[in-house]
């Protein structure tokens, strides 16, 4: 660990300088051409370490980035490094918010939530290169990571099957590595009631307002703190007037379950509701969309040697239990062994006081190059 640290340290001023231009290169997930730019981006630099590049076209999201170093030849089993290229702040945001240090920190849209995180994996592929230690990696980048993967998933899962472990480059929790994540799950629920005026026909109505609030509180209940079940109304919007008796009203649900078991529970008492009023009527869509990342002996066994390395390296490193879902979450689901929080250290993601810990970039990076030569 010794000499990898050394190389990194020796590269953290490049390191800082790429982490740079890639969080100057917006990409919301909702522009293609912002995420695309951000890929080639990428792309250009990972070739220059001997990548092999593909782009999985998309039409309505970003391309999704696979980078491949090694070849199939080599006697290791492949690794994947799991990270995204999209983010959550919306084109403009650069001038509001620009790269900038003080007190330790940097800031810039993305840099937490993960800019940073791509950006180590490259130099950690670097240094084991320059060292002689690399082994057969896929490095890939997917584009909707922040609005449900619903076009990455089936690469992540097909390109997950042939690697022995994942490590994703989400942030770290606190100074933590995450062995476990709640799985997530979006209902919407939309009722049709029926309008009147509230003071010449109130009797004729029947309001999708009043039945969306009693089954608001009805899926509240469904939350079990015991069993790790949390669900949360945190959208409704409904009606046109205050003196109409509302035809309309939707409620967007997000739900989080800590065991698999739990999915098609969850979703069968959504599914099982129900209107009061029978003059109304109900629909509810969604489900669970990413199955939970459960703590299992694969991914405690990676935790432990990080845990190790981190130790030869000086610092101690703990585990830690999110209530967030990442793309890990899928990897995980089909039994690979998948560490998460393997990214930067800082705080603030998806807040205006998004930042990395400068002193952590290079120690994390050295921990990260070391995992992906040690397992």
């Amino acid at each position: 660990m010794l000499e990898i640290s050394r190389a990194l340290q020796a590269a953290e001023s490049h390191l800082l300088e790429r982490l740079r231009a890639l969080v100057e290169v917006e990409s919301p997930s909702e522009d293609k051409a912002g995420v695309d730019r951000a890929g080639d981006l990428v792309a250009g630099w990972a070739v220059g370490l001997g990548a092999r590049v593909k782009r999985h076209r998309q039409r309505e999201f970003g391309d999704v980035l696979e980078l491949r170093f090694g070849t199939a030849r080599e006697s290791r089993s492949r690794v994947m490094l799991l990270g995204h290229l999209d983010t959550v702040w919306p084109m403009g945001t650069l001038a509001k918010m620009p790269w900038r240090e003080g007190g330790g920190k940097i800031y810039g849209p993305g840099i937490l939530d993960m800019k940073a995180g791509v950006v180590m994996a490259l130099e950690a592929v670097a240094a084991l290169r320059q060292l002689n230690k690399m082994r057969p990696v896929t490095l890939l980048l997917n584009s909707d990571e922040e609005v449900g993967s619903t076009v990455s998933r089936p690469i992540t899962e097909a390109l997950a099957r042939e690697c022995a472990a994942v490590f994703v480059l989400e942030p770290a929790q606190v100074l933590a590595y995450k062995t476990s994540r709640k799985g997530v799950g979006h209902f919407d629920l939309r009722v049709e009631g029926v309008a009147a005026h509230s003071g010449v026909d109130f009797e004729r109505g029947h309001s999708a307002v009043l039945e969306m609030a009693r089954l608001v509180e009805k899926v509240s209940s469904f939350t079990d703190l015991r069993r790790g079940i949390t669900v949360n109304a945190g959208v409704i919007a409904g009606g046109t007037r205050s003196n109409v008796v509302a035809a309309h009203c939707r409620a967007e649900v997000d739900a989080r379950i800590v065991k698999s078991a739990d999915a098609a529970r969850v979703e069968k008492m959504f599914r099982s509701l129900k209107v009061t009023d029978k003059a109304c009527k109900l629909t509810v869509s969604g489900g669970i969309n990413r199955p939970p990342m459960e703590r299992r002996p694969g991914t405690v066994a990676l935790f432990r040697k990080a845990r190790a390395l981190a130790a030869e390296m000086g610092f101690v490193l703990d585990e830690a239990a999110t209530g967030g879902g990442s793309d890990g979450n899928f990897t995980a689901a089909l039994g690979i062994p998948t560490l998460d929080g393997m990214g930067a250290v800082g705080a603030g993601a998806h807040a205006a006081h998004e930042h990395v810990v400068k002193k952590h970039l290079v120690e994390r990076t050295a921990l990260l190059a070391g995992m992906i030569s040690a397992v």
